[in-house]
């Protein structure tokens, strides 16, 4: 989609152009989604980005960001995915981060936003458990209230990032006597803590993204409970908006096209070019349909944002798009590829680099319709909130 930008706007434009091409990190698997970067690159180019003040992009000055429109966050975003440069981890930023700023306490925000905005502390996300996952608010992990610490037993699963990060935003029952929804608390714990364990799960990709976490009479002072005991359900829901908007993905599908162009016009399907190929021009032309529709929808939340206002029912319209968008762009690039596509390993390809990390990005990219809340489930939400049907 062009964009007309002002002249301001299209200075900041070609500044975070310039500054992404010299400072974005340059490995050439780990700026696609799905494909696996290890802990010390990817805190690496957060710092980066924090000392430019860049990490925290859609935060306001007052909280350590750097005020920008919703079109400079748009821009920087832009020029960030068609850099090649890695997406940025989003629990401590995009999930939390709004969170402490709508619901904590003043002790709370000056204490982990600024690290966060540094990226000197790294979360992980406490919801999903065995049982409750589509049903969230079925959840079985309890903290009861000891004076002044709560004492919480229970277990996470898919916890993804559990075994990087130093703190965990988590869901938790602290009233097991009123409806499902009105028993829960939203707590933040030290995974340094006595009791909390964690165990990998490695996934059909072959790597280790996600982990079960097990919490055995952990200790979690009463300081880290964010807004009200009974409160977890609201601070959840409105933590869910910003995880599902950002799933969509917009500027890294842009970038996935770019590269499945690329490689079409590049290969050769006999004496022609891929992309001369009807099939091959057809399926790259819905995709790019698909993508602008997307893109519109996103910039209609990019509006609601930037008037103050949190994402609505419409970011479940935007995790169901992004996320179905991203597992066929996936699938287009492992069918384009061929034999080139069945490396298993970056590290030892068959043949094309761009093809090299297809079946992993593809099979990785199965689970986008599953986290952030099921595809299925996001149609129930829009039905009910946005339709208005029961």
């Amino acid at each position: 989609m062009n964009i007309d930008y002002s002249p301001e706007e299209r200075r900041f434009q070609a500044e975070v152009r310039a500054w992404m091409r010299e400072n974005a990190p340059r490995a050439p698997h780990g700026v696609q989604i799905g494909i696996p970067m290890d802990k010390e690159t990817q805190v690496a180019w957060e710092r980066r980005l924090a000392s430019k003040g860049w990490l925290a992009y859609f935060w306001p000055k007052e909280y350590g960001g750097p005020g920008w429109s919703a079109t400079q966050r748009h821009i920087f975003d832009e020029e960030r995915a068609a850099a090649g440069a890695p997406q940025l981890s989003p629990f401590g930023l995009a999930m939390l981060g709004p969170v402490l700023m709508a619901f904590g306490s003043e002790a709370q925000k000056q204490r982990y936003l600024p690290k966060i905005a540094a990226a000197e502390e790294h979360w992980c996300q406490g919801y999903s458990e065995p049982g409750s996952g589509s049903d969230l608010a079925s959840l079985k992990t309890r903290a009861r209230r000891e004076g002044d610490h709560y004492l919480v037993n229970g277990q996470k699963i898919w916890t993804t990032h559990a075994h990087w990060a130093d703190f965990m935003f988590c869901l938790v029952r602290t009233d097991a006597g009123v409806a499902k929804q009105q028993g829960i608390s939203f707590l933040l714990i030290d995974m340094k803590s006595p009791g909390v364990e964690v165990r990998p799960i490695i996934t059909i990709d072959g790597h280790h993204h996600l982990n079960e976490v097990f919490l055995t009479d952990v200790e979690v002072p009463v300081e880290n409970l964010v807004g009200e005991e009974g409160q977890g359900w609201t601070l959840a829901k409105y933590l869910l908006t910003f995880e599902r908007t950002s799933i969509a993905g917009v500027a890294d599908s842009k970038y996935e096209i770019s590269r499945l162009k690329e490689v079409a016009r590049r290969d050769r399907a006999g004496d022609r070019a891929l992309i001369d190929e009807p099939g091959v021009r057809e399926r790259i032309a819905e995709l790019e349909i698909d993508l602008l529709a997307l893109e519109y929808t996103n910039f209609r939340t990019l509006d609601k944002v930037a008037k103050g206002a949190p994402p609505g029912a419409e970011s479940s319209g935007l995790k169901i798009a992004g996320s179905e968008l991203q597992q066929a762009i996936s699938e287009a690039m492992v069918e384009f590829g061929g034999y080139d596509s069945l490396a298993w390993l970056p590290e030892q390809p068959v043949g094309e680099p761009a093809y090299n990390s297809s079946t992993i990005r593809y099979n990785f990219l199965r689970a986008s319709s599953i986290y952030g809340g099921s595809n299925e489930i996001q149609k129930n939400v829009i039905a009910k909130l946005v339709l208005g049907l029961g």
